[in-house]
């Protein structure tokens, strides 16, 4: 969910994201609960998590992230009774500056999430379906990581990713296991998804979302944070997202075991 965007926003701020809201395809208004309030977030809007849909995700990038910090994002999913995903998106993104051809494709397609307090980005994602038992093979060593990618999905790497980074020797960073249940408060009007994600050192992240056309973004965003406000949900906490999260995560497990000290075998 987002915040009215106009209070908060500085015109040349809000000049950009109306160019970015222009050239989407959908507009995605999250929203992360803090740890503290997912409990009676739950509750008050009703959700029933023997509803939801069990799914895991994995990233691949290098240890030290230089995917990232081209803007390139890799990743699978495995989903329970409905076949997995494999995604490369790009981000941050500038709709108009992107090549036509590719905006051309019917795989790829440009969103821009925004967050409470005027944060807001644009990104290109191109999908295919993935054979959930292919991603158990990725993981486990068994099949090279390009097997799960299409060749226009390997094509977009190859344009966008690191120069001498090759897809098979990215690193596993996950897997993560979360929990997604779509729903739709009567009272509201439009479908919610929640999604609870369950990292391994315990913590997690709430996100609620809902996603709309360019044009009805505003009135959404208002209409999100007067029905989250009246159920007591704070629109206006620190927010979380849960990617960044998770490279940060994994890639600080894999460069502290890569420079741990071995131990001498006895």
């Amino acid at each position: 969910m987002s915040e009215v965007a106009l209070p908060i926003m500085s015109s040349e701020r809000l000049g950009e994201l109306l160019t970015l809201v222009r050239g989407a395809d959908t507009v995605e208004l999250k929203l992360s609960v803090p740890d503290g309030d997912q409990r009676s977030a739950v509750a008050a809007l009703g959700m029933d998590p023997l509803d939801a849909q069990i799914r895991q995700v994995v990233f691949f990038d290098t240890p030290d992230l230089a995917l990232d910090s081209r803007g390139v994002v890799i990743r699978a999913r495995r989903v329970q009774r409905r076949p997995g995903d494999a995604v490369v998106k790009l981000r941050p993104v500038i709709p108009d500056e992107l090549p036509p051809s590719l905006r051309r494709s019917p795989d790829f397609g440009v969103e821009v999430d925004a967050m409470p307090g005027g944060s807001f980005v644009a990104s290109g994602t191109m999908k295919a379906p993935a054979d959930n038992a292919h991603v158990t093979d990725v993981l486990a060593g068994r099949r090279p990581i390009r097997k799960l990618f299409t060749k226009q999905q390997r094509e977009l790497f190859a344009a966008y990713g690191p120069d001498g980074v090759d897809l098979d020797e990215l690193r596993p960073l996950g897997p993560i296991t979360i929990l997604k249940l779509k729903f739709s408060p009567g009272e509201f009007g439009r479908r919610l998804v929640a999604e609870l994600w369950f990292y391994p050192d315990g913590s997690r992240i709430l996100e609620l979302s809902t996603k709309c056309l360019p044009a009805e973004a505003l009135n959404v965003a208002a209409e999100s944070r007067v029905f989250l406000g009246a159920r007591g949900i704070d629109v206006g906490g620190v927010q979380q997202t849960k990617t960044r999260t998770a490279l940060t995560y994994f890639s600080r497990q894999l460069t502290g075991a890569r420079s741990a000290p071995r131990r001498s075998r006895s």
